[in-house]
């Protein structure tokens, strides 16, 4: 629930529930398309499933070389110029440690963003370029060596349509469909069942509507404010831009990692300077606005019952 006074509460308060204590034996992998994806998308649901004894790591399927230095100090730096996949991989490296996950980089070349009315084809052997069976197999190997009870990945539309988001999206489904498929991907590895995996909803509507309405509340001006008013009234030209159809089934409390995921966005400074809209709220702010992390369960080869407060829900993760 959103409202514009501060009386009034941001969200229900029913849906929020403490993880337990012990998650040793529980291991999740969230499946990235760039560096820096891993810090703004669910880094404090992973901190609070690690600092409870699970195991979590992160696949990052390219190295981000395709984008653009948002930052203007670090645009003067001639390092990025000359090397920036070499400059993401240090960034990814302090984040990595910010947040203590393990982290594997798949390999792939960042497709980068097509723009234009007449959008370019993608570059050549670049991730979203490939047939489906080559840039799920070295991720099969990753579920098949790893083996995560959860998987975290996008939903169909990428949580935004960029080419590497969508075909991240595919292979994390492909993982979870065919992993455990003993006839799929030979020479893989032996196979291995994924238990549950969920769609991240860190932009969800719901959550950015809070935060804007929030900001209006206390007479500031809301960087979010013409993503509020496009996806509710498109962009004046007939077009709305792409919004997930899936609805909240899972809410993570992690506001007490809200710090350490700032932490891990300013470890990634060429692509979050500071006066990013991430950090248009202070975390405490945020504690009091939406003190939890949404996710969609897309598919579950375990019982549930929804909504759910925890990702490991019937999920036998101490099993041998």
């Amino acid at each position: 629930m959103t409202s514009s006074s501060t009386q009034e509460p941001f969200y229900d308060s029913s849906l929020l529930a403490p993880l337990k204590d012990d998650y040793r034996g529980l291991r999740i992998l969230a499946v990235h398309a760039h560096p820096d994806d891993e810090s703004s998308k669910g880094a404090p649901t992973m901190a609070a499933y690690l600092d409870r004894g699970a195991r979590v790591m992160v696949a990052t399927m390219t190295g981000g070389e395709a984008g653009d230095v948002l930052n203007q100090e670090i645009e003067q730096l001639v390092w990025s110029r000359r090397d920036l996949p070499g400059l993401r991989r240090q960034e990814m490296a302090k984040a990595q440690e910010v947040l203590g996950i393990e982290h594997r980089w798949v390999g792939f070349r960042d497709s980068g963003l097509p723009e234009g009315d007449l959008l370019p084809p993608l570059p050549y052997g670049s991730f979203a370029s490939l047939p489906l069976e080559v840039a799920a197999a070295p991720l099969i190997r990753l579920v098949r060596d790893f083996k995560p009870h959860i998987i975290l990945a996008y939903d169909e539309i990428g949580g935004y349509p960029h080419p590497d988001h969508i075909m991240s999206h595919r292979v994390a489904m492909e993982a979870y469909e065919k992993a455990g498929d003993p006839q799929a991907y030979p020479g893989t590895g032996q196979p291995w069942e994924v238990s549950k995996i969920y769609y991240d909803r860190a932009f969800s509507p719901e959550r950015v509507a809070a935060m804007h309405a929030y900001l209006l509340s206390q007479g500031h001006q809301s960087p979010f404010a013409e993503w509020v008013a496009q996806a509710a009234e498109g962009d004046g030209k007939g077009n709305t831009p792409p919004v997930s159809r899936h609805q909240t089934s899972t809410r993570i409390s992690s506001a007490d990692y809200f710090e350490l995921r700032d932490q891990a966005l300013r470890a990634h400074a060429s692509q979050v300077p500071l006066d990013s809209l991430f950090f248009a709220l202070t975390p405490e702010e945020q504690r009091q606005i939406w003190p939890f992390e949404d996710y969609v369960l897309a598919k579950s080869r375990v019982e549930v019952s929804l909504p759910e407060t925890c990702l490991a829900e019937g999920v036998d993760y101490r099993a041998a």
